[in-house]
This record gives C-alpha cells, structure tokens and sequence, in this order.
C-alpha cells in the first residue's frame, strides 16, 4: 500500500516560514497569463536502473523479512505468488498516462525481472490482475491514509466493499496468488498514479512487506524512491525463481535463497554483510504520524523529535537519521525556520556517507537551495542544486526534477542570467505537468517558487 506520504519540496511552508513578505495573489513575474497554453508534458526515457550494491547475505535476510510480514508487522506462515502466466488489464477511468506507463513497466518486469507477465487488455475479460482506476475519494473511504491499495481474490472496488471484512480478502490466509486488484486515483497527478502502478504492481506479484531500513528501494514507505530499482528486480527476479513455489515456508526459502542470490547477483557474493539493525516499530509509528495525514502541526512535530530521539538512541548512522533529521526539518519550516534549515544539513551530511543515498541527498538539496534563494545567494543555490539534476532524472522524479529546475530558474535570475533563467523556467513545465499534474497545480508551483526570490518585490 502506498501512504500519502509526499517528501518532495513544500515550498508553500517555506514560503511562510522564510519569505520576508507575504505571498500575494496579485501576478508577480513567474506568474504566466491564464490564457496562454501550458508546454507540453514531458515523459522519461528507458529506465536504467543501478544493480543493488549489498552483500547477498543481507539481501536474503531482506526478501525474507519483505516476503514474510505484512506491514503491520503481522508475520506470514507461506510464500504465495502467481504459478504461471500473469496477466494485467485496466478498467475504472484511467488517465491518458497510465496505460503507457503501464506498458512500460510490464516491459521492465519481463525483462529485468524475469517474469512472465502481460497486459490482456482494456476490459478484456478475466486476469490476473485488475488495475481499476477510481477517485481519491473512493479509495480513501476505504483506506483514509493510502493513496492506492492492492487485496487479494477480488476485481473491483465493489467486489472489495462486499468482501473487505471476510477471509476472502487476507493475505493472511492466501497461499497462492490467482486473482489480485490494485485501485489507483485516476484524478491523481500523473506521476502520482505512476509511482503507485510500481509499487502496487509489485506488492500485487510479490513481497507486500515495506522495510524502512532498505535505501534503494520501492518497498519503503518513506517514499523517496517511486519506481522499481535494480534493488527491486533482483527481489521480484528471486521471488520468481524456479527454485521457489507457494506454500513453502521461510525456512524452506531461506534454505534456497543463497544459492538463487548466488546464482542472479554473482557480484553479491563478494562483498561483506553491513548487519543494519532492524526498524523499532516505535520509530514507524512516529513517522507515519508524522508525516501521513490526521494529525494536528503540534502532534506531528512532538512525533517528529520523538522519531529522531529513538533514532539517536539507536545508535543509527544511516539514511533513516538523516531521514528523522529531514522529517523534523519539513515540520519546523513554519514555526521554527533556522532549526530546519539545521537539520536539513545534518540530513544532507549524514546522506553524503553513502552512495545508495543520491535521491536522498536531491530532495534535501531541495529544502537547502529554497533557502539559499530566499536569501538572494544565487550562486550558493546553483551549486545546491546542479547535481541533483541528473539524480531527479535518473530516477524519474519529475515533481522534483521540475522543482529543482524552477529553483535553478530563480537562482540564474539572481545571477544576472535573465535569458537562460526563463529556458530553463519553460523546460521545467513540462516535467511539472507530469509531476504535478493539472495546468492550475503547475501554476501554483510556478508562483510558490517564484515568491521566494527577493526579487518579487520588483516584479509587480
């Protein structure tokens, strides 16, 4: 399930907190004439996903703990999976992306990860899995805190409403996979419905287990990552091994598993276990209050510092502090802007320590060079963000690509680069309709970044 838990840039709180004037609704100079038509949407290119950099030891004990607990923490007595040919078909109301995303990642599943799956169509008939798209609101009548969901032995949302308080609809009691549903917001941002297709898709095929510890993946529900990474293949390609069938019990596939890893991952083998020491659910309780939705400012930042002081007592020094320290920093904007901007460089220095953290490092760059260009150094802000640039793109994030450009954007202005500001200005707004999704979101970001800049106060 995938929580509506959104990382990226609030440059509205940081508008609040930081700017030395008031945001107004009078037209400043990022502000484009409602009339004139937005560029066109832009789409990624082929993914090239960067193979897992972790031992193979520490890789089994991941899919085991992934393949064996819900994220409840409730622990699963078998293996289940899909025996045979998956089939996907889409019905609901889906937006003109999805089915291309959809087609896209189908082909990453068969090639990356082995596995034999397929689209059977728009409303085709039976499938293996249904991917019905719905309204936000359908879903969250259901399920207030995710943004899209996946149960076992239904097709449709109605079937889910007559069925979700029976056995039908455990995982619990589900030993092989035959017949899934995902439910995804079709009135969501592009991106948004994307990043759950992944997610979803994979829970729907195979591990349905989140681990806050893992970095390099989906199965987090941090949510800095939002499509399948090499970490991922290997997991889904493993869960597929011949070697595998459902029923079989943890031990009977930790018994297996080092000979598959072996066999897939071969580089694995020759690098040494890390041993990352398991996520209290204490912290996990405290981050979803956090950051998820419900909650008043004052419980989510008293949750916040109560994630960051069970991580210190943790003796952690990996991304999920630097991920406590982003968290309190989001909450602290508003009401406390110089103590986010502190944490924001301690997530920033503890993220530098490890190569599996660039996309991490690009969100918190994020924060850092709104800050900068708040404060007129544009310089400062250009060098924030240039390298994150490339990351946001490599991993497919066009919310934050487009909110990293638009900053970039305001930084050249301070610069003196009027021309090359306003290129790069247009180019990130057609990222910024995929990211963010209707013409009036996209204007929204475009005056929220703009009002940082000192220079608004000249642009009337």
């Amino acid at each position: 399930m995938r929580r509506g838990l959104v990382i990226s840039l609030s440059l509205l709180v940081w508008l609040a907190g930081c700017a030395s004037a008031p945001q107004s609704d009078m037209p400043t100079r990022a502000a484009m004439p409602e009339a004139i038509a937005l560029p066109p949407m832009k789409a990624f290119a082929d993914t090239r996903p960067v193979p897992p950099t972790r031992a193979n030891r520490d890789i089994a004990r991941d899919f085991l703990d992934l393949a064996f607990q819900l994220e409840s923490g409730r622990t699963l007595t078998h293996l289940s999976r899909f025996e045979g040919p998956i089939s996907v078909r889409v019905t609901g109301n889906p937006p003109p992306t999805l089915v291309p995303d959809l087609t896209r990642l189908i082909a990453r599943l068969r090639r990356e990860a082995g596995i034999d799956i397929g689209s059977a169509g728009r409303e085709s008939g039976p499938a293996s899995i249904t991917i019905e798209a719905v309204s936000r609101d359908e879903i969250r009548r259901y399920l207030p805190k995710a943004a899209c969901f996946v149960v076992p032995n239904v097709s449709s949302l109605r079937e889910y409403g007559r069925l979700r308080h029976s056995r039908e609809t455990s995982w619990s009691d589900l030993t092989e996979r035959r017949r899934i549903a995902i439910f995804v917001p079709g009135d969501s941002a592009p991106q948004e419905v994307r990043d759950c297709l992944h997610e979803e898709l994979a829970q729907a095929i195979g591990p349905l287990n989140d681990l806050y510890r893992l970095p390099d993946s989906v199965f987090n529900d941090d949510n800095v990552h939002t499509v399948l990474t090499g970490f991922d293949m290997l997991v889904l390609r493993a869960y597929y091994a011949p070697e595998l069938h459902s029923g079989m019990t943890r031990p009977e596939v930790a018994q297996r598993l080092p000979a598959i890893l072996s066999r897939l991952n071969p580089d694995g083998d020759r690098i040494a276990s890390r041993g990352v020491s398991p996520t209290p659910r204490a912290w996990v309780r405290t981050i979803q209050t956090a950051l998820g939705p419900g909650a008043s400012e004052a419980l989510r930042r008293n949750a916040a510092r109560q994630a960051l002081a069970i991580a210190q007592s943790q003796g952690w020094s990996d991304h999920r502090l630097g991920f406590s320290h982003f968290a309190l920093g989001r909450l602290l904007q508003l009401s406390e802007p110089e103590a986010a901007f502190g944490h924001f460089l301690t997530a920033d220095r503890i993220y530098r320590r490890s190569t599996d953290t660039a996309l991490h490092r690009a969100h918190t760059s994020a924060q850092l060079a709104a800050y900068a260009v708040n404060q007129g150094r544009g310089a400062l802000a250009l060098e924030l963000i240039e390298p994150h640039i490339v990351t946001a793109r490599q991993h497919q994030n066009a919310a934050l690509l487009a909110t990293l450009m638009m900053l970039k954007a305001e930084a050249l202005k301070l610069e003196g680069q009027t021309e090359k500001a306003e290129t790069v200005r247009l180019d990130s707004i057609g990222w910024a309709r995929y990211g963010f999704g209707a013409d009036w979101a996209v204007r929204a970001k475009l005056r929220e970044i703009a009002a940082l800049s000192p220079l608004r106060e000249t642009n009337g």
